[in-house]
């Protein structure tokens, strides 16, 4: 060894055993996730896709597709680490045989990452729903508050868009409705990512902003709400029948922010509204993202079968907790967390889940409420 070289000194103790920890917790993983099997699967399936005619059947076609993203979204997150791991232990191997210290260090600086990929797939296996898998939109609209509650509405969404940038999600803004005179009062999100929708189903319902308005001259607290909805997306064949009888469809001019009264606008965004005899209450889709309205309309039909089917998973389900479709409460006593300024803590209400900085949630910081919702959901299934 040079004179040059600095040791440092190992952050862990006993490695191999370490190492052999972190074996066994990714093979139990791999087991109770049936990854060996889906992987299985996985290669029947792009068999298909190889094969003549393939896209003949567009339905059967879309139905494959989904089924092996599903698929990839699961496993690959496990194969990813146990290579990893793989790797390390070879690395290992290969510095006590060839009695190399820096490689003994590169190890041992590789475990507390290990243990956090653990963590987080972990976290992942209990994403066991039907559609956790796919990719999916998220609506925000302001409720209770005035200007306050839209203010709230456009700090959700960056809080939105700050946490799906840091799981490398892609983002994209279907459609949104300026407040009268600050914030958002309604913003639809596409989110395209692994697990998206399993991950963000977790957000669904009213949340809660208390702080000292700064729209109020008097510097009094007010309360204001919002309501996050999540669905699923669906691909543009298949999924639940809509019949046109029961579908309202208006065809409208939207301006991209206020004022803008002497633009010419041309009536290319949609609002559709759907209600059967059976559903309590209608679903309202609006997109007005792009130049065309067929486009526009496109999208705003695969939202409302996202919704039609979560809607109908929950009747199936017959468990109004466990469900992810549906109306949400709105206002006073339905909220499922609370931001709270003044007393400098965010507390979500169905896990007690608390952090002490809103301002670090605001920023993006939702994986903790994230994973104490699933493990909360997971003991109730």
């Amino acid at each position: 060894m040079s004179c040059g070289t600095i040791l440092r000194s190992m952050q862990h103790e006993n490695i191999p055993g370490i190492l052999e920890e972190i074996q066994s917790r990714i093979a139990a993983m791999r087991d109770s996730m049936r990854v060996e099997e889906k992987g299985n699967r996985l290669k029947e399936l792009e068999a298909k896709m190889g094969e003549p005619g393939f896209w003949d059947n567009q339905d059967t076609a879309n139905e494959i597709i989904t089924e092996l993203k599903a698929i990839k979204a699961r496993i690959d997150p496990v194969n990813e680490v146990a290579k990893k791991i793989e790797d390390a232990q070879i690395l290992w191997d290969m510095a006590i045989e060839m009695d190399d210290e820096e490689s003994r260090e590169e190890v041992d600086a590789q475990i507390n990452g290990l243990h956090k990929d653990l963590d987080k797939l972990e976290t992942a296996s209990l994403l066991s729903g039907k559609y956790d898998g796919r990719n999916c939109y998220l609506t925000i609209q302001s409720g209770a508050g005035g200007t306050e509650a839209d203010d709230w509405c456009e700090m959700l969404m960056r809080m939105y868009l700050y946490y799906c940038e840091k799981q490398g999600w892609d983002v994209s803004e279907y459609s949104k409705t300026h407040g009268t005179e600050a914030g958002i009062k309604e913003v639809s999100l596409f989110i395209k990512g692994p697990m998206a929708f399993g991950y963000l189903s977790t957000e669904r319902g009213t949340h809660r902003l208390a702080r000292v308005s700064p729209f109020n001259a008097e510097g009094k607290r007010q309360t204001s709400f919002c309501t996050v909805d999540v669905v699923p997306e669906f691909p543009d064949t298949g999924g639940p029948v809509i019949d046109d009888e029961y579908l309202e469809t208006t065809n409208f001019a939207r301006s991209s922010g206020p004022g803008g009264q002497n633009v010419n606008k041309v009536a290319s965004a949609v609002r559709l509204v759907y209600r059967t005899p059976d559903m309590n209450e209608s679903i309202m889709i609006v997109c007005s993202v792009e130049r065309k309205l067929e486009q526009n309309k496109k999208i705003a039909m695969n939202m409302l079968r996202g919704k039609v089917e979560l809607i109908e998973e929950e009747k199936r389900q017959a468990e109004k907790e466990a469900a992810t479709g549906g109306s949400v409460d709105r206002g006073w006593g339905s909220q499922i967390r609370s931001y709270v300024f003044y007393d400098n803590r965010v507390k979500d209400h169905r896990t007690n889940h608390e952090q002490p900085n809103p301002q670090n949630v605001l920023d993006g910081d939702l994986q903790g409420f994230i994973d104490a919702e699933l493990q909360r959901r997971a003991k109730h299934n």
